[in-house]
């Protein structure tokens, strides 16, 4: 079954840019153009909701706290403040995740799949095993094999794999990597991202010398290869 998007943005290009990209990926969308027009447009039919922050009239804040009151379903807040004290004061509002503008697609569309998963019926039980080629990511135990060898990995180079095998195909940004892997995005910078994919990299190799893992995206981010 299709999942529904609220896109509430009062740029009509964005908001229009913003429908087609969802409906080319498999998503059903709902547009409005005000928060107050968002919160009537929500229903039990919404999913997940994308929520500009700079809207006319009330404030983001306000409509989040109304949009939850509504029907607590994700919020990812997409604003061009990078302020980390404002998102915190947003996360403790109740948004579950914040894009910065100009934001890459890839990047958008991989947090509304790791959204919308969170939010998935809780009684159903996620696997604990990820596997991609001769990789097994086993998140109960945090162990990694790569072709049956054990590889031991530090905490941030077991969550930046794990980053990537939960989105396979997808380029993870360096923003994305930050956000998830070091908590914010300034808390870490490109060198310190290059040092752990140049070690996970070396790791995954130990094991499987014929096979390149990781793929460079110049100038946004990395994915796992294809």
């Amino acid at each position: 079954m299709k999942k529904t998007v609220l896109i509430i943005e009062d740029d009509n290009d964005i908001n229009n840019m913003l429908q087609i990209l969802l409906g080319q990926n498999g998503y059903d969308t709902l547009s409005a153009y005000s928060g107050t027009e968002g919160v009537l447009i929500h229903s039990d039919s919404v999913d997940l909701i994308l929520l500009d922050l700079m809207l006319p009239g009330k404030s983001g804040e306000e409509i989040i706290k109304e949009l939850k009151a509504k029907r607590n379903v994700p919020i990812i807040v997409i604003s061009a403040i990078h302020d980390i004290s404002r998102k915190v004061d947003l996360f403790s509002l109740g948004a579950d995740d914040y894009v910065t503008k100009p934001f890459h697609n890839d990047e958008l569309l991989a947090r509304i799949a790791a959204r919308l998963r969170d939010s998935s019926d809780a009684s159903a039980k996620k696997p604990e095993k990820l596997r991609y080629k001769e990789i097994v990511l086993d998140v109960s135990d945090f162990s990694v094999t790569c072709k049956g060898v054990p590889i031991e990995l530090s905490k941030h180079e077991f969550d930046l794999l794990r980053l990537l095998m939960e989105n396979p195909g997808r380029v993870c940004t360096k923003a994305m990597i930050y956000d998830t892997v070091w908590d914010y995005e300034n808390s870490a910078d490109d060198n310190t991202l290059n040092v752990h994919i140049s070690k996970l990299r070396k790791k995954l190799k130990s094991c499987d010398p014929d096979c390149d893992h990781i793929e460079t995206v110049w100038g946004i981010g990395y994915r796992l290869k294809k």
